[in-house]
């Protein structure tokens, strides 16, 4: 199976019709269409911060509405995928991860990019936690550890943004910051150079701009660590939002043998 790293920004974006909602949809059949269902997705979100990792194992997950002052319309919004206790039981004795079975579920991170790729909700889904006291070079290695799930029908998410700072939010051409930092994480992506992508901290002013709590960059390091050396990759929604955010999407694929 291929992995994915998706700019989610605002929870809006699963309700709005608009580029990124229709980038989702159209992502979701693309896989389907080129690749068998998958038997299981393991979906790395930004909004789920806790210390060591934890992967959701309940039977049935609770869809979370972790956002205030949205319209109802987006608290009514429900995805009641499947969990897979026993799958989780297996993976989380792989990656070194503790099992979650009451406290957490699938958040907006998760969610908000599954119910547009995969509307049906009829693919098991488990979500893994976000250590915040580890080093970004462990996420990256966490990322490592999942790469052979993707050889049994596992399909990785990784959901966060390559830019957010939503403390200056505004209309307008993007910052220079978000600009430089995105370069960073392209240039890295297209040399291929992934390990690198988790000393972002270097760019120093710019890493703390683009990211003053930096749990939405998280997630491309889970994803690009489950990436493969020979896989090719495909960069989508390319864009800024609201000056500080940075969309920049990616999908890393085994290139035919």
């Amino acid at each position: 199976m291929p992995v994915l790293f998706l700019g989610h920004g605002s929870p809006m974006n699963v309700i709005l019709d608009n580029d990124y909602r229709r980038s989702w949809q159209a992502l979701g059949k693309d896989l389907l269409a080129r690749y068998p269902k998958p038997q299981l997705i393991v979906c790395v979100s930004a909004h789920w911060l806790t210390k060591g990792w934890f992967l959701t194992a309940m039977e049935k997950p609770k869809t979370i509405h972790d956002f205030g002052g949205f319209p109802q319309e987006l608290f009514d919004q429900q995805y009641p995928a499947p969990g897979a206790s026993e799958a989780a039981r297996d993976i989380a004795s792989q990656i070194g991860a503790e099992l979650d079975h009451t406290e957490w579920g699938l958040d907006h991170g998760t969610w908000g990019v599954l119910k547009p790729m995969f509307p049906d909700a009829d693919i098991p889904t488990l979500q893994l936690s976000l250590d915040w006291h580890a080093h970004p070079t462990k996420h990256f290695e966490m990322g490592q550890k999942l790469r052979a799930l993707r050889d049994h029908g596992v399909l990785i998410v990784g959901s966060g943004n390559v830019v957010h700072n939503l403390r200056v939010m505004g209309q307008g051409e993007p910052f220079d910051w978000n600009a430089q930092f995105d370069e960073f994480v392209k240039q890295h992506i297209e040399a291929g150079s992934l390990a690198e992508l988790a000393n972002f901290q270097d760019l120093g002013a710019v890493a703390k701009l683009a990211h003053p709590s930096y749990d939405h960059y998280l997630p491309i390091l889970h994803a690009a660590g489950a990436a493969d050396e020979h896989d090719s990759f495909r960069f989508f929604n390319e864009t800024y939002d609201m000056r500080s955010l940075a969309m920049r999407s990616v999908i890393w694929e085994a290139k035919p043998a």
